[in-house]
């Protein structure tokens, strides 16, 4: 079935979209809500077909129900779980009908919408005006795929449009987040918690994927993804209330003792490697 070889790739190249963005090969833990959440939401929608209202509805219910039990995300990891949410309940449905485009689209738009209410929003009214909001566009990025039938699309093309713009909006986002993070980086070097030379290899999405020139390719990978989570923390802390951003310099002070203690354990290891004898 193309519709099911559709959502397998997907889910493929989001794993690895995910993976680009976050560079934590455990990302399986956070997906095990949103695609079980997507099943439940697939086996709802059964009877009615995936229906674009229905779709939207239940899929923006289903994203509400990951935010509440997932890990705290950006808005932008919430439209990724959200797309996965979406392609789990699209797989249900294949065996009825081809409703691909319609649930990936719609998960996704809830997913963002309802992580950035979430976490940029304060005020607990503004935050469910939002909720709402979001419910109606999902709803409408549902009926979306039926305005592209509509003008002579065919169905399969429309789910791999849908299905490929998803990783391509996560890649962009990646460098479009590049500037700011490198900002809050250069910060975190000027405070002595962070050197120089590391600023650059450790924000730039495409040479932070590198081994930066330590002596453990893998310790730099989980030297740059704490690193980076400091500089996402930090824009976080900036939309919470006095105490919870208390809270939230409290991690921040614990991932920056992580990251010194592993660049002190790099240095020394490229000291001790320098002041080995060659081998005759």
């Amino acid at each position: 079935m193309t519709a099911l070889a559709v959502i397998v790739i997907f889910l493929a190249v989001m794993a690895a979209a995910d993976f680009f963005k976050s560079l934590d090969p455990s990302f399986w833990r956070a997906w095990r809500t949103p695609l079980a959440a997507g099943l439940i939401a697939g086996a709802l929608l059964w009877p009615l077909g995936a229906h674009p209202a229905a779709a939207g509805i239940v899929l923006s219910a289903a994203a509400l129900y990951v935010r509440l039990m997932g890990r705290e995300s950006e808005s932008i990891d919430g439209m990724l779980l959200g797309g996965c949410t979406g392609a789990a309940a699209a797989a249900v449905l294949c065996w009825r009908v081809d409703a691909v485009a319609e649930c990936i689209a719609a998960g996704a738009v809830a997913g963002y919408g309802i992580t950035y209410a979430a976490f940029h929003v304060r005020e607990r009214g503004k935050q469910i005006a939002i909720d709402v909001v979001t419910a109606l566009a999902a709803v409408a990025a549902a009926y979306a795929p039926r305005a592209l039938a509509a003008a002579g699309v065919a169905p399969h093309a429309a789910d791999i449009a849908v299905a490929a713009l998803m990783p391509v909006i996560v890649v962009v986002t990646v460098f479009r987040d590049w500037p700011e993070i490198r900002a809050e980086l250069r910060h975190e070097a000027s405070l002595g918690f962070l050197d120089d030379a590391d600023v650059r290899r450790t924000a730039h999405p495409i040479l932070r994927l590198g081994g930066g020139g330590w002596t453990d390719r893998h310790a730099h990978r989980e030297f740059v993804r704490l690193a980076n989570e400091i500089a996402l923390r930090k824009r976080r802390q900036r939309f919470r209330s006095d105490d919870v951003a208390r809270l939230y310099q409290l991690e921040i002070m614990k991932l920056r003792m992580q990251i010194q203690e592993m660049s002190r354990i790099d240095r020394d290891m490229r000291g001790e490697s320098s002041t080995m004898p060659s081998s005759q």
